[in-house]
C-alpha cells in the first residue's frame, strides 16, 4: 500500500507509548498495534481525529502517500473506478 503511517515517530516526538495513547483515546492496543504497523486497510475519521488530539498533530504528521510506482497509482485509480492517463 502506498500510505505510510507514521503513529510511531509521532508516538517517539511526544514522548508517549501505544499503551498510554490506548487508554487517552479509548481504542484497543491491537487496533493501534495494527495502524501503528501500516497493516490496517482503513481508518475511521473519528479514530484519526482522536489520535490527533490525544498527540496535538495534524492528519498529515501521521499519514504520507508514496506510491512506489506508476502502476500503484493506475492499480489505486482502477480501484476507485477512475482512469488514469497511462491507462488509456
Amino acid at each position: 500500500m502506498s500510505i505510510i503511517v507514521k503513529l510511531d515517530d509521532m508516538l517517539h516526538e511526544r514522548r508517549m507509548t501505544l499503551t498510554e495513547l490506548s487508554e487517552r483515546i479509548g481504542i484497543t492496543l491491537a487496533n493501534l498495534s495494527v495502524l501503528k504497523t501500516g497493516k490496517a486497510r482503513a481508518i475511521r475519521f473519528s479514530t484519526l481525529d482522536a489520535i490527533c488530539a490525544a498527540l496535538q498533530c495534524q492528519p498529515g504528521a501521521l499519514l504520507e502517500f508514496a506510491p512506489a510506482s506508476l502502476a500503484d497509482v493506475d492499480k489505486a485509480a482502477a480501484a476507485l473506478g477512475h482512469e488514469t492517463e497511462t491507462a488509456l
